[in-house]
């Protein structure tokens, strides 16, 4: 009786021991990464390209504003040297009301009243080779109730064109240092921003391959919980039968728990991949996903040319180490012109002038003296005398200044002599740190091939030692524990597999960076899994 009432149920037990190696036989058979696949494409979140993470980098990653923001003020340095060479129109005016007692009969008046208005105006401009050049006119109206004032309101006028030239200030070199250092910051921190913009989008890629690759282990840590949940049940269908013992139960469950652990932490680990490229890109997923997924897939191509072509690549545009060339003309042209500065000044000096005097005449008359009266004339006239030079006026000289010892000028033209030097020094540093930046990450794209075969075979000899296992253990020649190691071994080499896929696509974008090609190298990326 017992007998017959227990019977149906180890009948059944068998059947699905039966369609467990059945399944499992399937499966193996299968394309390896189609389980993964499924659970991939099953992933919910935001899927974004990697072309859409570069490009909303560029508008908001914040390395790239600030670099953006030192070319603009490099721009406005450049704008403000520049204007030292235009011309400055200046105007003063002065009026002058005075009343004042007298006490000399030949003053005019017993209190003698002047009423006097005076202007100055003109243009100064200086030009890129050290000449200073002012041309001025100087005028002048008064009015007063002197009786012996010839001219009433009197009208004076003068004019003049001075022209400074530093004969051994270097001319060019010293006067147009700050404008040459100027536009020459002006590239550096052009290259630089378009560097940075570059470095930008590798920043990106690399992030965007990291979250490939916490998306890729999230995907192997859950087929692997699975797998173990269904090992455990496989594992209490068999104890039911008396086939494994308790022990062999207490591992499956303890390979489960284990795995389920790992899924939180690798859920973790994808929620934060996902939130780093969000904080550099600027961007967040459409609500209500919390996460990124990846829509693009890394190439498993890159046709290399040789390294040093690679080198010497990376050494002509890397744009970085043109800036720093750059930062070195700076301060050669502050050093150049140092050294013409340190020489004494001396200044030729040139004026060119012309005098006016004119006014409405009137009768002077002096005891003991004959009357007499000036011709009259207005303040128009004035300004014509001025500019005809009818009263001509010039001059010419020279302005020594020679400091004892030297020691300021020489040792202002020492230390930027070592500013040059330390530049210099600074791009040869730079040059042979992008030099072995671009060997080393040669070296790992150059392997990455070979890298991902092996890796691929280690997933395949993974897998066949899942499904043998699995065929022993039912046989009872595998324990569960055994079982257990050879699954934790199959996610290792998955995740192997993922390393060595993301590890090369990684090393491709530093190239392009090092290089500063914005175009991609050969190799396409796969697209929308």
């Amino acid at each position: 009786m017992n007998f017959s009432l227990k019977t149906p149920r180890i009948i059944l037990v068998f059947l699905s021991l039966l369609c467990g190696v059945h399944g499992a036989d399937s499966q193996t058979a299968a394309n390896p990464d189609s389980s993964l696949q499924t659970i991939l494409r099953g992933l919910q979140g935001t899927r974004v390209t990697l072309h859409q993470a570069q490009e909303s980098a560029a508008m908001n990653a914040t390395s790239v504003r600030i670099s953006e923001a030192s070319y603009l003020a490099a721009e406005g340095s450049l704008r403000r040297e520049q204007g030292a060479y235009d011309p400055v129109i200046f105007f003063n005016l002065n009026h002058l009301d005075n009343r004042q007692p007298t006490s000399s009969i030949f003053t005019g008046a017993p209190v003698l009243a002047t009423e006097q208005t005076a202007s100055a105006g003109g243009v100064r401009l200086n030009l890129p080779i050290g000449t200073k050049i002012e041309a001025d006119l100087n005028t002048n109206r008064l009015n007063t109730n002197s009786q012996f004032a010839a001219l009433n309101p009197e009208y004076d006028a003068t004019g003049s064109l001075t022209i400074t030239q530093p004969l051994l200030g270097g001319f060019a070199a010293s006067a147009r240092k700050q404008l040459t250092s100027a536009e020459t910051e002006r590239d550096a921190q052009k290259s630089r921003f378009d560097q940075q913009v570059l470095a930008a989008r590798g920043d990106v890629e690399r992030l965007y391959w990291d979250l490939y690759a916490a998306e890729r282990d999230y995907a192997v840590q859950k087929l692997t919980r699975d797998r173990a949940e269904a090992f455990l049940n496989e594992t209490l269908l068999r104890a039911q039968t008396g086939l494994v013992g308790s022990v062999q139960v207490a591992s499956a469950r303890t390979s489960l728990a284990q795995q389920e652990l790992l899924l939180i932490e690798r859920d973790e680990q994808l929620g934060v991949q996902s939130d780093q490229l969000a904080m550099y890109i600027g961007a967040r997923p459409d609500p209500p996903s919390s996460r990124f997924i990846p829509a693009d897939t890394p190439s498993t191509s890159y046709p290399l040319e040789p390294v040093d072509v690679l080198v010497d690549r990376a050494l002509k545009n890397n744009l970085d180490l043109q800036a720093a060339q750059k930062d070195v003309d700076a301060a050669g042209t502050l050093a150049d012109a140092a050294a013409w500065e340190a020489l004494p000044s001396v200044d030729l000096i040139g004026t060119l002038g012309g005098n006016a005097l004119q006014g409405n005449g009137q009768i002077v008359t002096i005891p003991g003296f004959p009357s007499y009266t000036l011709p009259g004339g207005t303040f128009g006239d004035a300004l014509s005398q001025v500019f005809k030079r009818d009263y001509p006026s010039w001059s010419l000289g020279v302005a020594v200044n020679i400091p004892v010892g030297f020691r300021s000028g020489l040792g202002e033209r020492d230390r930027l002599d070592a500013g040059v030097l330390g530049a210099r020094q600074h791009t040869v540093e730079l040059s042979r740190a992008i030099e072995q930046q671009v060997r080393a990450a040669y070296g790992e794209v150059s392997h990455g091939t070979a890298r991902l075969k092996a890796a691929r075979e280690g997933v395949e000899a993974s897998e066949e030692q899942v499904r043998v296992g699995l065929i022993e253990f039912r046989s009872g020649r595998v324990t569960a524990f055994e079982l257990v190691r050879l699954g934790e071994d199959l996610a290792d080499a998955e995740r192997q597999y993922s390393d060595a896929l993301v590890r090369t696509a990684k090393a491709a974008s530093t190239l392009r960076q090092l290089t500063s090609a914005d175009s991609a190298m050969p190799g396409t990326y796969g697209k929308e899994r």
